[in-house]
């Protein structure tokens, strides 16, 4: 009986209770920048369509990004007002997860910004047009049969849209107008085609994809050459197509996703005073 007792307390102290809602400062993701010294805690996302560690909470965005709050409390007032929008949706939760190709609409103020990677693998909040804001590139994940036969498509920021474009295949990208969640057009995956790639080391070069290798019971791999003519390799789950041809769909941040090396950077630098 005892033996049973310290057996269930045991496994009672190894068991989790429910969801984790705190997250450490120093364990929260290097890419939204947020300083060692500046408490203990930082910003859990909540649950949504973007993973943890490639997402970046409202609260972040508002007030450390933007700068248009310098405190949580003043995050949550601009928030509650229903002036920020995600995708055309309004959001009121602070620690909603926004990530990549995201649009954030703040129409009160009429500025609009689109979420992707800059060259260093952060987040980069890019300014864009109204026009601009009407859409956004998602990545299909998967292809499948539903229900009563309904062909569906998932794609990378959790949605779902039935009855697609017979065309769609997996690894391809969709241009989503977000009014009515319509597919409008396709970038199919292809050599010739630009992309920007979404994880790994590489995260946020863009160039155009020349090979594809295939490895069974293994990742595929993924051979990208830049605009200065630089190939590197990636796995195919980290390329994201963003244009067809050369010419991309969506605005790219000021480097146009060239990486240089710190010797062309410094060069590039103005000299010291």
């Amino acid at each position: 009986f005892c033996l049973g007792l310290v057996l269930a307390a045991g496994h009672a102290r190894s068991m989790a209770r429910g969801p984790k809602r705190h997250l450490k400062r120093l364990n929260a993701p290097k890419h939204w920048m947020l300083d060692k010294l500046g408490g203990i805690w930082a910003p859990r996302p909540s649950t949504g369509p973007h993973k943890l560690r490639e997402c970046m909470p409202l609260i972040i965005l508002l007030r450390n990004k933007l700068k248009y709050a310098l405190t949580g409390k003043e995050c949550k007032y601009i928030l509650m007002q229903r002036l920020i929008k995600v995708d055309g949706k309004t959001r009121t939760d602070l620690k909603y997860p926004a990530g990549f190709m995201d649009v954030i609409s703040i129409e009160k103020s009429d500025e609009y910004f689109r979420l992707v990677y800059d060259i260093r693998g952060r987040f980069n909040v890019l300014r864009i047009s109204k026009e601009e804001a009407s859409y956004k590139l998602a990545r299909v994940k998967k292809l499948e049969m539903g229900a009563g036969g309904v062909p569906y498509v998932v794609t990378h920021d959790g949605r779902t849209i039935r009855y697609p474009d017979p065309n769609v295949k997996v690894n391809d990208t969709v241009k989503i107008e977000l009014a009515d969640n319509k597919i409008t057009d396709i970038m199919t995956f292809e050599t010739g085609n630009i992309a920007m790639i979404s994880g790994g080391k590489n995260t946020g070069r863009v160039g155009t994809i020349v090979h594809r290798e295939r490895h069974p019971g293994s990742f595929d791999m993924v051979q990208v050459k830049d605009a200065q003519g630089h190939i590197f390799a990636t796995r195919l789950s980290n390329v994201f197509v963003i244009g067809k041809g050369t010419k991309p769909m969506v605005s790219l941040p000021k480097r146009k996703g060239i990486k240089k090396t710190i010797m062309e950077e410094r060069t590039e630098r103005p000299p010291k005073q």
